[in-house]
């Protein structure tokens, strides 16, 4: 078990934040995302997104990379607010919002 480096509490190793102040536990945290299934030049590619949480010689950021077999290809890095920018964007519309504007187009 770790120490949280923010309240001092005890952290099992499998946890990324902490349960007591929900500090990160970690410097970065890595997702890797598969291809869509049925697009095969994808197949051997996968997107792996790495969230800096920043320190003195990081800054904050979300990177974005294409991973073929074991090597990126591309990458790029949004500050958090242009990662949350796309996180908005790949969200579904709120339902309400979409009942909106069915009704705006029929003009009901």
């Amino acid at each position: 078990m770790r120490t949280c480096r923010e309240c001092g509490n005890g952290v099992e190793d499998r946890f990324r934040y902490c349960p007591w102040c929900a500090a990160p536990q970690r410097r970065k945290l890595v997702e890797f995302f598969a291809p869509h299934p049925a697009v095969e030049r994808d197949a051997q590619k996968a997107l792996r997104v790495s969230r800096y949480f920043g320190d003195e010689e990081t800054p904050p950021q979300v990177r974005f990379s294409i991973w073929s077999v074991d090597s990126a290809e591309a990458a790029v890095s949004l500050s958090p607010e242009e990662a949350q920018r796309v996180a908005g964007f790949l969200a579904p519309p709120p339902r309400r919002q979409l009942l909106d504007q069915l009704r705006d187009t029929l003009r009901l």
